[in-house]
């Protein structure tokens, strides 16, 4: 059992995986999610700074939804974060659609290309319903 400390409360929690906060406290995020994914929908010109000062949300926390395609803005929207491989603005992720496809490409690259095996020739002698076995 890995028992921590919620990283915004402070209260302990029995941790399995993924973010160190309290069940209490993910699910209060995940309201604030809410509340911003609907705030982004009705002011679609919103910044970040304009969100994040009308939902009570931390800018960073803003900035983590979006790098994680949570959130994602219109081509018009002033929100913009930098491709963390090029410095392309993105409006969601990590990575242009350029360094993706180029990734992919290295990926294939470096994985050896194996061929798939022949499936093992049967005689005509043999027949798949019954065996015998050679004495």
């Amino acid at each position: 059992m890995d028992v921590r400390n919620c990283r915004k409360c402070g209260r302990m929690f029995n941790y399995v995986s993924g973010q160190p906060i309290c069940a209490q406290c993910k699910e209060k995020l995940e309201e604030k999610f809410q509340e911003v994914k609907q705030f982004v929908s009705e002011h679609k010109t919103a910044t970040i700074a304009m969100i994040s000062e009308e939902c009570d949300v931390d800018a960073n926390q803003i900035r983590k939804w979006i790098r994680e395609e949570r959130l994602e803005f219109a081509e018009d929207s002033p929100i913009g974060l930098p491709c963390e491989c090029c410095g392309a603005i993105i409006r969601s992720g990590k990575f242009c659609e350029k360094c993706k496809n180029e990734m992919a490409n290295r990926f294939g690259e470096v994985l050896p290309h194996q061929e798939k095996p022949e499936p093992a020739k049967r005689s005509a002698k043999e027949n798949p319903k019954m065996r015998f076995l050679d004495k």
